[in-house]
């Protein structure tokens, strides 16, 4: 890339012609990569759904439906429960009688749902983004295998397998075959390997072609921070990169997602909006700028902590947190050395910035930025606004 610092005014016009972009012209753009719809099993229309992450200062969202696109002809019978039933008459006041096809007689209130197509020009602008996407939901022996396709041109069925991790690698070759012919940038992710203790460190470590997985989860049954018996989904992570780092296979990178299905009842026994998401640091808000970024590791998990800035280049991470007052703040670098098989807590610094040297005994490095202010509507009582950084190597 040019540094355009350097050239001259008179050359403006050519830099611009030319795409040269500096490290300043990006920015960051919010977005949640999980969530659902009456299109599957989530509780709201996807007009709904779409209106509350715009209003809620998110720029991009994937609405990733069971094994499903939001295409073709589909009737939800509205549950015969006063939440729900004021929920389509607040649906029914916002969009008008022009827009909501609907039926009802003795057996209750069918509700027509509009499609992708129809959906889409109501909310997309030049400040915000729907990636076309789906919950590729598999399963083998009664394990719930699931993994997210974003930003997909097709549908992509279940490709099952005779063991966990040969379904989920056909899942992954079907999304990555349908990249690879149509030259549309996507990809696909890991969902909650925890869910159902489904899918083991060790099934993870196997896979092949595989970039994202969800480090966080926002539903309730996902089991983010592990058992007795099973490593949490962050310490899982640095198991993953060390197997992906001895046959240099590309690091995997952490996701935070909300995966919600409740936008009507509210607590932790339910799965909301507002959980978790990412921001990433684009040159644009498209499809091709996100993954871009994405796949370069461009962009950090949150679940309430802002970052000011985020530098990781030439062997170094510098952090600014975009701070609140009266919140207090800890960076942990968490990394591993060369000759160990575990991760570790490398240095911890308090405050609102915070920089780490990654020097040649250090495979890789990420950055966990902790707060001590309690998340609102947590995953688990008692959390505190965290962020993580993605890992990088010297």
């Amino acid at each position: 890339m040019r540094n355009c610092k350097t050239l001259l005014p008179l050359f403006l016009a050519v830099l611009i012609l030319s795409g040269c972009v500096t490290e300043e012209e990006s920015q960051w753009y919010k977005g949640n990569l999980h969530t659902h719809t009456y299109w599957s099993d989530g509780d709201a229309f996807p007009e709904m759904v779409l209106d509350w992450y715009k209003s809620n200062g998110y720029q991009f969202v994937a609405l990733t439906d069971h094994n499903t696109l939001q295409a073709g002809e589909k009737w939800k019978k509205i549950p015969k429960s006063h939440i729900y039933e004021q929920a389509f008459e607040d649906y029914l006041t916002r969009y008008g009688e022009d827009w909501v096809d609907y039926q009802k007689d003795s057996t209750g209130l069918r509700v027509k749902l509009k499609t992708e197509a129809e959906y889409a020009p109501l909310f997309q602008d030049q400040a915000f983004l729907i990636l076309r996407a789906e919950e590729v939901t598999d399963s083998f022996e009664g394990k719930p295998l699931h993994m997210n396709a974003t930003n997909i041109r097709e549908f992509v069925s279940p490709q099952h397998g005779s063991s966990v991790v040969a379904t989920l690698q056909n899942n992954i070759d079907a999304v990555n075959a349908q990249r690879e012919a149509t030259g549309q940038a996507m990809f696909p992710h890991i969902n909650h390997p925890n869910f159902g203790w489904a899918i083991s460190v060790e099934d993870m470590k196997a896979l092949r072609g595989e970039r994202f997985f969800e480090v966080f989860n926002g539903h309730p049954m996902v089991n983010n921070y592990g058992g007795s018996a099973r490593m949490s989904t962050e310490d899982m992570w640095d198991q993953i990169n060390l197997a992906y780092l001895k046959r240099d296979q590309a690091l995997i990178y952490g996701l935070a997602t909300d995966d919600s299905h409740h936008y009507h009842k509210f607590g932790g026994q339910f799965s909301n909006s507002g959980r978790g998401w990412v921001m990433v640091k684009a040159k644009s808000l498209s499809p091709e700028s996100l993954i871009e970024a994405m796949e370069a590791g461009n962009f950090y998990a949150s679940t309430g902590v802002t970052l000011k800035s985020l530098k990781q280049t030439d062997g170094k991470i510098q952090i600014v947190v975009e701070a609140e007052a009266g919140v207090n703040y800890t960076t942990h670098f968490v990394g591993v050395k060369k000759g160990k098989t575990r991760a570790e807590i490398l240095s911890s610094v308090t405050g609102t910035s915070a920089d780490f040297d990654i020097t040649s005994d250090l495979l890789f490095v990420r950055a966990r930025i902790v707060s001590d202010k309690r998340k609102e509507n947590p995953f688990q009582k008692g959390d505190f606004e965290t962020a993580w950084t993605q890992p990088v190597v010297k």
